[in-house]
């Protein structure tokens, strides 16, 4: 058990991927967090906020761009940790996600103190989400700029003491001579808060509620955007409806862009989708991002959940999609098919056709009850597999006390 030790937490975003081992931790440790100013907060987590400092008259190579982000952040960090060792702050072990370049001086910094760094995707110009999509043609320097992009994982790999990801599929995609010092531990999901409904319902707002009376089919991403399938899903939308005219469809996400190239003129992928795909507003429901309670309710009700992704990092809904009992409609794309078995635990379909997109939600609202085994299913493999309180966070506590033992 970890108690009376220091632990130094680094994420952009608090608390993140993080937040469970400092929820877990932070009664019987001195637990720091540096991170850019938000409003979340976490009792026993000291928040050490920081600004970026940048020379917007500096304008680097354009395959710079994100190194020259990830000094920027790099520096910020730097200088929260230098004021944290001039306040006599000496962690037992860093935790850090090196995406945003955070990491990167922490060992030039604290060189004895052990680094465990987060890995969640080195990015290639091939055999993931680039050149996945031939609708979004890539440019064809990608793969300088790629190449240029991942000096910063580079780095941070050969720096860090152990690494984590959160997938195999993720954790294939690192370098070979890297692989063996980054374990595979995902961030874990409460099966115990994410559990089916035997009456479910849910009010998203004044005007929109279900409660099971009519089939529902719910689609979830961060941002509506071609990385999570959305123009693809969008496609699916008219025969769905047209085969299923009591369904109702409700899309979760918002309207800005988190993997995928912006649009230009400031134009959404939304809008483009709903011009090339004019829907019935009375049965399609774009409700923006939910509350998590009203999330979690939702999932509940649905009968058919979509989910489409390139190949790229795994969403966290997919799998409280599964925890919840909803039948998963999910693309045959590596991430989705390392956790699904295809009519066992749900469904798998071709990322790029929404015909049988819509052919397999349409069998699925019209047989609900040749698909009650593979609700029960697709949440055994979540509980067996991603339970946060008995698989994943006594994994991450094991590998915390061991780098903290091996000092």
């Amino acid at each position: 058990m970890i108690k009376n030790k220091t632990l130094l937490f680094i994420h952009q975003n608090f608390p993140a991927q993080f937040q469970h081992i400092c929820r877990q931790l932070a009664p019987k440790n001195r637990i720091f967090f540096i991170t850019k100013k938000n409003a979340n907060r976490m009792p026993g987590v000291r928040l050490v906020e920081y600004e970026l400092k940048t020379n917007p008259d500096h304008k680097p190579h354009s395959y710079l761009n994100s190194m020259q982000n990830a000094v920027y952040h790099a520096q910020a960090a730097t200088r929260a940790m230098l004021s944290l060792r001039q306040q006599g702050v000496r962690p037992d072990i860093i935790v850090g996600h090196c995406g945003w370049g955070e990491t990167l001086f922490v060992k030039d910094i604290y060189p004895n103190v052990p680094l465990l760094s987060y890995f969640e995707f080195y990015y290639a110009a091939t055999g993931a989400d680039a050149n996945f999509d031939k609708e979004f043609p890539v440019e064809p320097d990608l793969p300088l700029r790629t190449r240029m992009r991942n000096m910063i994982f580079l780095s941070s790999l050969e720096s860090t003491d152990v690494g984590l990801s959160p997938t195999k599929w993720q954790h294939s995609r690192l370098p070979a001579i890297f692989q063996p010092k980054v374990e595979i531990i995902h961030e874990g999901v409460d099966t115990t808060a994410l559990i089916p409904s035997p009456a479910p319902s849910v009010k998203i707002n004044e005007k929109l509620s279900f409660d099971g009376s009519v089939p529902l089919v719910t689609y979830v991403a961060r941002n509506l955007e071609p990385h999570r399938g959305f123009h693809v899903f969008m496609r699916a939308v008219k025969p769905i409806l047209d085969q299923n005219p009591e369904a109702q469809i409700v899309i979760v996400g918002g309207e800005e862009v988190s993997y995928s190239r912006r649009l230009p003129n400031g134009e959404t992928y939304k809008q483009r989708a709903l011009k090339e795909n004019p829907v019935d507003t009375s049965r399609v429901h774009f409700v923006g991002k939910l509350p998590y309670d009203i999330f979690k309710k939702l999932l509940q009700t649905s009968d058919a959940h979509v989910y489409l992704t390139y190949p790229f990092v795994l969403s966290w809904s997919f799998l409280e999609a599964m925890s919840t009992e909803c039948l998963v409609i999910g693309s045959k794309t590596p991430p989705v098919e390392e956790v699904v078995r295809h009519g066992e635990n749900g469904i798998l379909v071709d990322f790029f056709d929404p015909k049988g997109i819509a052919a397999a939600v349409t069998d699925a609202l019209r047989n609900k009850e040749r698909y009650r085994e593979m609700r029960r299913a697709a949440r055994q493999t979540v509980v067996e597999n991603y339970d946060l309180t008995t698989v994943t966070l006594p994994k991450h506590l094991a590998l915390l006390e061991r780098m903290i033992d091996r000092r």
